[in-house]
């Protein structure tokens, strides 16, 4: 049982998934579908990581599949959105830069799941 739950949450099982958006804010009802698709990134657990990047850790590839899928089902009808799913030791040699100055990445929250 312990073997099961350490490779669960091993860092070549465990995902991050990285959606990319460029959407159209010029009229009122484009800023409206833009703040639409990012409040449901937020409503399901992702965090900006930049202004049009947002983040969310999955701890599996199928809980990363289900975040996925709702992404997709709120995907507005123009602009551009790229989801991306990278392994948490890839995300881990992530190199953060403030101005020229080397950051460490902040800790993810810890987030309840329920199964």
């Amino acid at each position: 049982m312990e073997n099961d739950r350490f490779l669960r949450l091993n860092q070549y099982r465990s995902m991050w998934v990285l959606v990319f958006f460029d959407l159209p804010t010029e009229t009122l009802t484009e800023r409206k579908v833009a703040t639409r698709f990012r409040k449901n990134l937020l409503d399901d657990g992702f965090a900006m990581f930049q202004f049009s990047i947002y983040m969310r850790f999955c701890a599996s590839r199928e809980n990363a599949a289900v975040h996925i899928k709702r992404t997709k089902n709120a995907l507005p009808k123009k602009g551009k959105v790229c989801i991306m799913q990278i392994t948490d030791k890839q995300f881990g040699m992530m190199e953060l830069f403030h101005g020229q100055k080397e950051v460490e990445p902040e800790p993810p929250s810890q987030q309840l799941e329920l199964f």
